[in-house]
C-alpha cells in the first residue's frame, strides 16, 4: 500500500480531535488522588477541631495548595503534549509558589523576634514534608498514567510537573489534619513536601512516560 493510501484510510472518518482531553484524562485522577489523601491524612493523622475553620489558618493551607494543583495541572497537561508551549503554565507555577513566600515571609517578620523560629518550625517541621510526599504518591501514580496517555516528549519535565500536581493534591490532603498555623511554616515545609514529589516524578518519567 502507498503512503498516501495508507494516510487516506487512517484518516477516513476520524473526526475531529477530542476536545480538552489532557483535562478529562488529569482532572479525575487529582480529584481521586485528592480523595485518597484526605481519607489517609484523616484516618492517621486525625481531623483538625471544626472551630479551627472559623480562623483562616486551614484556609490558608486549602488556597495554596489548590491554586498550585491548578497552575501544576495546566503545567503538566502542556508538558504532556507535544511541542506545546509552556511557559505560562511555568509562570504561573512560580508565582503561586512565590506568592506564599511573601505571605510567609510577612507573616514571620510581623512575629516577635523571640517567636520566629518557632513559628517557622512549628511542631512538626521535621515530619510535615514526608507527610505530604506520602500521602501525595496516590496522585502521583494516577498522574503519571494520565500524562503517560498524552504521548509527552519531554519525560523527565512532564514526569516532575505531575510530581507538582500531586504534591500539591496531598498538601491539600494533608491540611485537614494539619494543626500548623503559621504561613511560615507552610510556605518552607509544605513546599518542601511538594518540591520532594516534584523530585520523585522527574526520576521516573523517563522511565513511566516513555512511548
Amino acid at each position: 500500500m502507498k503512503t498516501d493510501a495508507l494516510i487516506d484510510m487512517l484518516a477516513r472518518d476520524a473526526g475531529p480531535a477530542p476536545r480538552a482531553l489532557a483535562a478529562r484524562r488529569l482532572s479525575p485522577a487529582a480529584i481521586g488522588g485528592l480523595l485518597v489523601s484526605a481519607w489517609a491524612a484523616i484516618a492517621w493523622f486525625g481531623a483538625i477541631p471544626t472551630a479551627m475553620f472559623a480562623t483562616p489558618v486551614p484556609w490558608t493551607k486549602m488556597a495554596y495548595a489548590a491554586a498550585l494543583a491548578l497552575a501544576a495541572g495546566w503545567l503538566t497537561a502542556r508538558l504532556s503534549r507535544p511541542a506545546a508551549p509552556f511557559a505560562g503554565p511555568q509562570r504561573a507555577t512560580a508565582l503561586v509558589v512565590l506568592a506564599m513566600a511573601v505571605i510567609g515571609a510577612a507573616s514571620l517578620w510581623s512575629e516577635p523576634a523571640g517567636a520566629r523560629m518557632e513559628a517557622l518550625l512549628g511542631h512538626s517541621w521535621s515530619t510535615c514534608p514526608w507527610s505530604v510526599l506520602a500521602l501525595s504518591l496516590p496522585a502521583l501514580a494516577a498522574s503519571l498514567w494520565a500524562a503517560r496517555g498524552l504521548a509527552p516528549t519531554r519525560p523527565r519535565a512532564a514526569g516532575f510537573a505531575a510530581g507538582l500536581l500531586a504534591g500539591s493534591v496531598g498538601a491539600l490532603g494533608y491540611s485537614l489534619s494539619c494543626p500548623e498555623a503559621s504561613p511560615a511554616f507552610v510556605a518552607v515545609w509544605y513546599t518542601l513536601g511538594i518540591g520532594l514529589t516534584g523530585a520523585v516524578g522527574a526520576a521516573l518519567g523517563p522511565r513511566v512516560l516513555r512511548w
